[in-house]
């Protein structure tokens, strides 16, 4: 025993100094300058629905989560500040943002800060700001122009004044400063031509080609009738002083019939500019708008590709009522940019609306396989599928044209203006949405035997919604479906959502199982209201990060015993769906089963959601009976 007890001493002194570096390490494992600015914000600013000062303590990241409401980490750095809808009253101090110089989003949205837009120098990160409808004032700084990454810009809803910037970053596909009390010309920059007149809308004096105002023509003062020289006449000349005075009159006739003639061409020239400017401008071959002839050059970059052509490939002959030219002059503007793909609204001069993706990192592909999917992808025709129109093909480039679906997608219904004033989204609307996906899904799997993932993409944002004008009830449809085979390289497959399944990760076989599991995610995600890969506490904001997985966060929270926790706090307060809710929960679960095979078939999970649906309809009606009778 006395032999054992100096190496009981050191074991024990090891351990101790173990636990004090592990503490150190920690306390270390941020980054205090980032924390000295949050807590610049936390006292700065109040909430009468939720306190920062009990949320925002310790270190802001640790291990690449975060304990702290709103915020989420990576590698010990700040990369999202979203506070949004929580009644937050107060003046954001200038310059904290500047020491958080990872910062990838920052949203302030629906809430009462007023003073002058945060400073946003040296973000070169940033890729999100939302400061909507809040009580901004001041200008738009100048730095903002700055921002490369900048994606998403919403400033709308504030008292901002002033003059836009001339934002001309091509990674910028929202950009919205509708009612607040701008002026002045919209700078007639590519980024912000291309987007609508509606993000523009209710300011004080905005003008431009974009919302159709022309700007008001300088005022002009005329020019002077030059004063002719007259020599002095000769001494004792009467007939030279005579010949003398009708040279002088003639020349002030002469120039007094300039003057006005001056003045005309001069307003004349700058009417006609103004009227350039309100028609934003017109070539002058074929009708064809600057604008337009860009797009050309845009949508076809490659003269020297010996496959290139201007024909478009109709998938029904007899619907090929324009031609490339046609879509080359309709007036653009970008609805999303993703991964693989950005897609436009495009508005033909014949009125019909399209939609066009441009299809990116596909150039691997030879025509003939790029044609031969886009052949057996175009026959299929189902309500709830997005119907593919025509397709274009060079080596460069490769188009897709759609219907047009009007009313957004399931993301922007789910996630989009949370807080007050919103319109929430109900559980029976949340049903028949997620029937529609399901049937669609069961529609791929049973039409595509040939595609190991039929779909491969099944997100929210690729659930299109349209509303029956008469009983407002949503309809869905899927698109960006059936590109996995396009695609030759994992890390490109990886940008699907099928490159979040466990099996994809693990580096194993994918099969039709994996269109589950992503559909499964797509159910939690409207049971919780939750963006997969961010967490957020029932005020509606981030709190932690979850492996893109919400499966697990749910596993946890219901503990093998249901928990109304999960739920989104717009469908809690419907008690007569519970039940229904229980059983969408149980099934979203078994089809996010980390092992494939454990996944119920598409046949079966449409089966189970219509029987649901069925019991969802019942239990409404009978609430109904009972509060008649």
């Amino acid at each position: 025993m006395r032999k054992l007890a100096p190496l009981t001493r050191r074991t024990i002194l090891f351990f101790a100094l173990f636990l004090v570096v592990e503490s150190a390490d920690q306390i270390n494992e941020f980054y205090p300058n980032e924390r000295d600015a949050l807590l610049q914000l936390r006292d700065s600013v109040k909430s009468s629905v939720f306190d920062l000062h009990s949320h925002w303590t310790g270190p802001p990241c640790y291990k690449n989560q975060s304990n702290w409401a709103g915020i989420l980490c990576s590698d010990g750095h700040v990369i999202h500040l979203v506070l949004e809808g929580i009644q937050l009253i107060g003046s954001l101090p200038p310059t904290f943002l500047e020491q958080i110089t990872f910062l990838k989003k920052l949203s302030f949205r629906n809430n009462f800060l007023y003073g002058p837009l945060s400073n946003l120098t040296g973000l070169v990160y940033l890729e999100f700001v939302f400061l909507s409808d809040n009580q901004f004032s001041g200008s738009i700084p100048e730095g903002y122009i700055k921002l490369q990454n900048l994606t998403e810009l919403e400033l709308q809803g504030n008292n901002i004044e002033g003059s836009i910037p001339p934002f001309d970053q091509q990674s910028l596909i929202v950009f919205n400063v509708s009612s607040n009390k701008l002026e002045g010309p919209i700078p007639e920059t590519s980024a912000l031509q291309r987007f609508p007149r509606s993000c523009y809308e209710n300011n004080s004096n905005l003008c431009g080609g974009v919302v159709g105002i022309p700007c008001s023509i300088p005022q002009i003062s005329p020019p002077k009738a030059p004063i002719p020289y007259i020599s002095p006449p000769p001494p004792g000349g009467k007939k030279k002083k005579n010949g003398l005075k009708v040279w002088s009159i003639a020349l002030i006739a002469a120039a007094a019939a300039l003057v006005p003639l001056s003045i005309m061409f001069i307003l004349l020239g700058y009417f006609r500019r103004s009227k350039r400017k309100e028609t934003q401008g017109e070539h002058k071959e074929g009708n064809i708008s600057a604008e337009n002839v860009k797009k050309r050059r845009y949508w076809s970059e490659s003269t020297e590709d010996p496959e290139r052509t201007l024909e478009l490939e109709f998938f029904d002959k007899d619907t090929s009522v324009f031609d490339m030219d046609d879509l080359l002059r309709a007036s653009a503007e970008v609805l999303g940019k993703g991964k693989l793909s950005t897609t436009y609204k495009a508005i033909l001069e014949s009125g019909i609306v399209v939609a066009v993706k441009r299809l990116k990192e596909m150039n691997s592909l030879s025509k003939k396989e790029f044609i031969q999917q886009m052949q057996l992808l175009g026959k299929l025709r189902h309500e709830n599928l997005v119907e593919m129109i025509s397709f274009y093909y060079s080596k460069e480039e490769k188009l897709i044209v759609y219907e047009y679906v009007p009313c957004g997608d399931l993301f922007e219904l789910l996630h989009e203006n949370r807080g007050m004033g919103r319109q929430p989204l109900n559980w029976t609307a949340r049903i028949s949405i997620i029937k529609d996906v399901a049937k669609a899904l069961n529609f791929l799997h049973q039409s595509l035997p040939s595609h190991k993932v039929p779909h491969g993409n099944i997100r929210s944002k690729n659930v299109l919604i349209q509303q029956d004008p008469h009983n407002k009830n949503y309809h869905s449809k899927l698109t960006d479906y059936g590109f996995l085979p396009l695609l030759q390289s994992k890390e490109s497959s990886k940008k699907l959502a099928v490159g979040k399944s466990p099996e994809f990760c693990q580096g194993k076989k994918l099969t039709r199982k994996a269109d589950i599991y992503c559909f499964g995610i797509l159910l939690l995600e409207v049971i919780t209201g939750k963006i997969p890969g961010e967490l957020f506490s029932p005020e509606n904001v981030v709190t932690s990060i979850v492996d893109d997985d919400l499966s697990e966060w749910v596993r946890t929270v219901v503990n093998n015993d249901w928990s109304t926790d999960i739920l989104d706090m717009e469908i809690l307060a419907q008690k007569e769906g519970y039940n229904e809710m229980l059983k969408l929960t149980e099934l979203a679960l078994q089809c996010t089963d980390e092992i494939p095979e454990k996944r119920p078939k598409m046949s079966e999970v449409f089966r189970r959601i219509e029987e649901i649906e069925v019991e969802q309809k019942r239990s409404v009606t009978d609430v109904e009976d009972d509060s008649v009778s």
